[in-house]
């Protein structure tokens, strides 16, 4: 798919909270690609139900784990989704967190290899986007992937990531919203959600490679951290940060809506597509020639 096909707006949200029939609420709603995060099995089955029950969407991981799911899986699961669904799937790929793996070692290396073994299976670089924060894995994003997915980010390591990746590839961050005015609530419900990546280290090193300091990321986080990385607001305050994701050099912004326990993401997502349209025209200058077709 090209850039122009993902749309500038997708959403982000857990394979445990995705259905089929939120999957074509979103499509309906304008949104360009649906992020499947919260490590999805490499058989990838979840991800054929949202393909299934949708027409033009695209659907991405956000990410498959490495240590998780072995690539040769992996590769069969891209071909067989890709060949039944005109090319709608993008795989997305990590390396997951030290704290989270017991065999994690050797990360850089691991992604390397990774990445041999999906071109062994004869993945595609365009048909596949790799987690990245630091330089040194953006830089690799951009050699040996289509691109980019950065997580819990601002629209400064938006601007940051761009300048690394260069004009061509594709970049997609992630962006946590809440959408209520009132921002004692907002900034009470995005604390439940980063309390976890608190705890991450490869997080917390990127936030202070943004200025953070040790005090932003102890005791539940900083007000000032928590509104970085949290929008929140009306819809128009969060259509602003998305803005500023775009303006920075993001060719999509992948939209994590935060509600309470059981709440639904529609409403949000219908007054942010109300505002910002999620298949606008692009902003900014021009970046280079799409890289081909996933």
């Amino acid at each position: 798919m090209t850039k122009t096909e993902l749309g500038r707006l997708g959403i982000w949200r857990p394979w445990s909270r995705l259905d089929p029939a939120l999957a074509k609420d979103v499509e309906d709603l304008g949104y360009g690609a649906i992020w499947v995060g919260g490590s999805p099995a490499g058989d990838l089955d979840d991800i054929e139900r949202l393909l299934a029950a949708t027409d033009r969407i695209v659907v991405a991981t956000g990410i498959v784990n490495m240590w998780k799911t072995p690539a040769e899986e992996v590769a069969a699961s891209y071909h067989r989704l890709n060949d039944a669904h005109g090319g709608r799937f993008l795989l997305g790929v990590g390396i997951g967190h030290p704290e989270r793996t017991r065999e994690y070692r050797s990360p850089y290396e691991t992604i390397v290899r990774y990445l041999d073994d999906l071109d062994a299976g004869n993945v595609p670089a365009e048909g596949r986007v790799l987690a990245a924060l630091g330089p040194r894995v953006l830089r690799l994003a951009a050699e040996r992937a289509a691109g980019a997915h950065p997580y819990l980010t601002t629209p400064e390591h938006t601007r940051h990531a761009r300048e690394v990746l260069g004009d061509g590839p594709l970049l997609v961050p992630e962006q946590k919203v809440v959408v209520d005015p009132d921002p004692v609530r907002a900034r009470a419900l995005g604390r439940r959600t980063l309390d976890h990546y608190l705890q991450l280290g490869n997080y917390v090193s990127s936030w202070k490679r943004l200025g953070f300091t040790g005090a932003d990321v102890a005791d539940g986080g900083s007000d000032a951290l928590v509104d970085a990385v949290i929008a929140h607001g009306d819809a128009a305050a969060v259509a602003a940060r998305l803005t500023g994701h775009l303006d920075a050099g993001a060719d999509q912004v992948a939209v994590q809506v935060l509600t309470a326990p059981g709440g639904d993401p529609r409403p949000a997502l219908r007054s942010i597509a109300e505002t910002l349209p999620p298949r606008g025209k692009p902003r900014g200058k021009p970046r280079g020639k799409p890289r081909g077709k996933g």
